[in-house]
């Protein structure tokens, strides 16, 4: 500033000099522009769940290739000289992850080095197939967790569905248009009164559902083990094996696109069906209003006339009802030669990491079911083709499952914005830490 513009004002006591404003004074009276409507957008996007789940995919395939490279025999061998060729070790590094990766594609979604198209896309439909008793009991756990209720039943729920239809439709000799549907039935009502058991004693004892399920997985695992053994109810006729009789091929799912694609079936298509159920239920029916009320607050949705306990149970008939339906997908569908206490194939406690990954929503679920089931597939022809541990897929699940259950540190990683409840949080804990100070 020159001389000659600051001489009005020099030498006037501070009340008497004008009064500056900007936005960079701090003072209120400063007019502050809003931020544009783009970056506000763009801070929105960057703050969903779905941003967060899929940066979370990323971190556990990062991390997932570092394990590949560590455990790859090559990646060893190389690394005894590294300072002398790095190069060689770093090729094997690349060697080793991108072969894993590649072969986990050709596994799951598309192998291009098949000789016609049926064979190049079959990997897509396994997936679709391993897939489908994924989301039927994932979405069994997310309608659950809507509630309140952690149901960790999955795997007895599914027991009982495959025990209750073979009891009732097995020996029976129907149509296919019959007895395929009254399997079905039979085994989502068989796993829906399971859970509704669930149900019915935490609403009217107070029960915690964790315990309730935990002990119910083994009741019914034992009750099925023993049945498979026991001639005349559960096992196979004319043999002392501990399995049950093979699915009627009248009760079996047919293929969806013929006999090339073998774990592509019917009960996919009814699955999708389960989820546009479960999404309609939860999110547009009054019913699941309420159910979503209790889940918010029960004390709250009981002070506005909601019989909480009432909403209990049929979350627990609905999750119980949904786990039967992924059983039925196995025994109607990839196994039908009979089974055993072992038919649940651990899928009753992998549905609790799908809806955790699905955010409790129904085409969360779906979409967590597909990836879930793509690993699965693909886990196969990693082994097969590159010699890599199917166990390291089951860590990467388990990665992904961490990051998601960590959004801040998803977001600490990738310097994304901090959410409205993480910011009044953090600043709850700064004035309570100068309360303290003081």
């Amino acid at each position: 500033m020159t001389p000659g513009a600051s001489e009005p004002t020099r030498g006037l006591p501070p009340e008497q000099l004008p009064t500056v404003s900007g936005p960079l004074t701090g003072s209120p009276e400063a007019e502050v522009l809003p931020p544009p409507r783009e970056n506000v957008a763009i801070k929105e996007m960057l703050r969903s769940n779905w941003v967060t789940t899929i940066l979370a995919i990323v971190v556990a395939m990062v991390v997932g290739g570092i394990l590949m490279a560590l455990t790859d025999e090559d990646v060893r061998a190389t690394s005894v000289y590294f300072f002398a060729r790095p190069g060689d070790t770093l090729v094997a590094v690349w060697n080793s992850v991108y072969g894993g990766y590649e072969a986990l594609f050709r596994g799951a979604i598309f192998n291009p080095r098949a000789s016609d198209f049926a064979t190049q896309i079959r990997p897509l439909t396994n997936t679709l197939g391993f897939a489908a008793p994924l989301i039927a009991a994932g979405l069994g756990v997310a309608l659950a967790f809507r509630v309140g209720l952690f149901n960790i039943g999955g795997r007895g729920q599914m027991l009982i569905a495959a025990a209750v239809a073979a009891l009732v439709t097995f020996n029976l000799d129907l149509p296919m248009f019959l007895h395929l549907p009254l399997t079905l039935a039979a085994g989502i009502a068989g796993g829906a009164i399971w859970g509704g058991i669930v149900g019915v004693l935490k609403a009217r004892t107070g029960a915690h559902e964790v315990i309730l399920t935990i002990m119910l997985n083994y009741v019914a695992f034992y009750l099925v083990a023993w049945m498979v053994r026991t001639p005349g109810l559960l096992q196979r006729a004319a043999e002392d094996q501990p399995i049950s009789d093979p699915t009627p091929p009248s009760a079996q799912f047919p293929n969806l696109l013929g006999e090339r694609f073998p774990l592509l079936d019917w009960g996919f298509v009814i699955v999708i069906g389960a989820t546009v159920f479960v999404w309609w239920l939860i999110e547009r029916s009054s019913l699941g209003l309420r159910l979503r009320a209790v889940g918010e607050n029960p004390h709250a949705a009981r002070a506005a006339g909601i019989s909480v306990q009432r909403m209990y149970i049929y979350a627990m008939l609905f999750a119980g009802g949904l786990a039967g339906l992924a059983a039925m997908n196995q025994i109607q569908g990839s196994v039908t030669s009979g089974f055993d206490g072992t038919i649940d194939a651990e899928i009753g406690f992998t549905a609790i990491t799908v809806a955790l990954l699905g955010r409790s929503r129904a085409w969360g679920v779906f979409a967590a079911g597909l990836l879930f089931g793509a690993l699965r597939a693909g886990s196969f022809t990693m082994q097969a083709s590159q010699g890599i541990p199917v166990d390291i897929v089951l860590v990467v699940q388990s990665l992904i499952v961490l990051f998601i259950a960590a959004p801040p540190l998803i977001r600490t990683i990738f310097f994304l914005p901090k959410t409205d409840a993480e910011k009044a949080a953090k600043a709850r804990a700064k004035a309570a830490k100068k309360a303290v100070n003081a």
